[in-house]
Parts: structure tokens; C-alpha cells; sequence
């Protein structure tokens, strides 16, 4: 099962990485959304997409709309994983098609069993 995380902090990447590849996941990452629908369109095929909201070029709210346009992505999990815990901002990104809405931090227990939740066969 391959996951693809996006966000712009190097730091919470690796951190993802490390947690989700000791899981058995594999691994794709990109900085940003605009990044992360450039390697989709180079066709990699993620099982599962973690997306921060907030980060340049674009952000978590413009990616999900835009893989929720993708017939092939229509269905595929994504969870966020954000600072941001206010309502309207969890609603925006419910109406924009997210699977879930993560605050950080979050253990990567936590994380993993949410994954394993919104992902079938994981």
C-alpha cells in the first residue's frame, strides 16, 4: 500500500515517512499540492493521501478539490493532517471531499490506526 504525503515542512515528512514505512507502507511525498498532482499526473497511484492544509504554491483545500475531480481519485482516502481545528475549516475540507480531518500533533499510533481505518486491506 503505497501512501502519499504532502506537506511543505521537511521535518513532519520524514517524521511521516519513518513512522509509515516502520508500518509497511510505502512512501511518496511532495512539498505542496501543485507537487503532489504533478507526480499523480506522472502516475503514481497512491492507496491514501495525507495532506497538510496550509502551504504554498497550493494548499490541502485546492489539492483535495482537484483529485476529487480525477475519475481514478474520486474514491481514494485523504486525510488531512493540519494545525487547523476549527469547524468551518473541518466542514470546508468535508465539502471538499477529505476522508478525515487530523489535528496535529498526532501520535503515529494514532495516525497508523486511523490509516488503517479509512484504507481497506491495510
Amino acid at each position: 500500500m503505497t501512501v502519499l504525503v504532502v506537506d511543505d515542512s521537511v521535518t513532519m515528512v520524514m517524521s511521516l515517512k519513518t513512522t509509515l514505512e516502520m508500518s509497511g507502507f510505502q512512501v511518496e511525498t511532495a512539498g505542496n499540492g501543485k507537487a503532489a498532482l504533478d507526480k499523480i499526473r506522472l502516475g503514481i497511484k497512491p492507496n491514501l493521501i495525507l495532506t497538510d492544509i496550509n502551504m504554498p504554491v497550493m494548499g490541502g483545500m485546492e489539492l483535495i478539490k482537484n483529485l476529487r475531480a480525477l475519475p481514478a481519485f474520486r474514491f481514494v482516502p485523504i486525510l488531512t493532517l493540519t494545525t487547523e481545528s476549527e469547524a468551518s475549516k473541518r466542514d470546508e475540507g468535508k465539502r471538499a471531499g477529505a476522508t478525515g480531518w487530523l489535528v496535529k500533533p498526532v501520535s503515529g499510533n494514532d495516525l497508523v490506526a486511523v490509516i488503517r481505518k479509512v484504507l481497506p486491506g491495510a
